[in-house]
């Protein structure tokens, strides 16, 4: 018995990767040797999207962002597994279509369950 080694169909992706590699490290490289090095004040100074900065950043904030932000995060990560099951939806059959509707049963259920509690609204 002969063994084939199918390392040289891996070939173009080492490839890829090295241009890709070799393309960060010379912009990095290039960017610094050739970029201004002039240090001002107002180039060390604090840039936020173009508001002067006021006060003091540790003041507290309503808590509506990071809940907004976290359920944003939670179903669009959910909505993610929906993709592989597309893909490969004739496969599956019946018992992938029911496994995924208890799915979406469910997020339909956490989604309810965040619009009763008022997750969502804003004062």
């Amino acid at each position: 018995m002969e063994q084939h080694s199918h390392l040289h169909e891996y070939f173009p992706l080492v490839i890829q990767f090295l241009v890709g590699a070799g393309f960060v490290v010379t912009t990095m490289i290039a960017t610094h040797f050739l970029g201004p090095r002039r240090k001002t004040i107002d180039k060390l100074e604090s840039f936020e999207c173009g508001i002067d900065s006021k006060g003091n950043a540790r003041l507290p904030f309503s808590i509506k962002y990071f809940l907004t932000a976290i359920l944003f995060v939670l179903f669009d990560v959910e909505l993610i597994f929906l993709y592989p099951w597309a893909m490969s939806f004739k496969e599956l059959g019946a018992s992938g279509f029911l496994e995924m509707m208890i799915f979406m049963g469910v997020l339909l259920l956490g989604f309810i369950y965040i619009i009763k509690k008022g997750a969502l609204k804003w004062e």
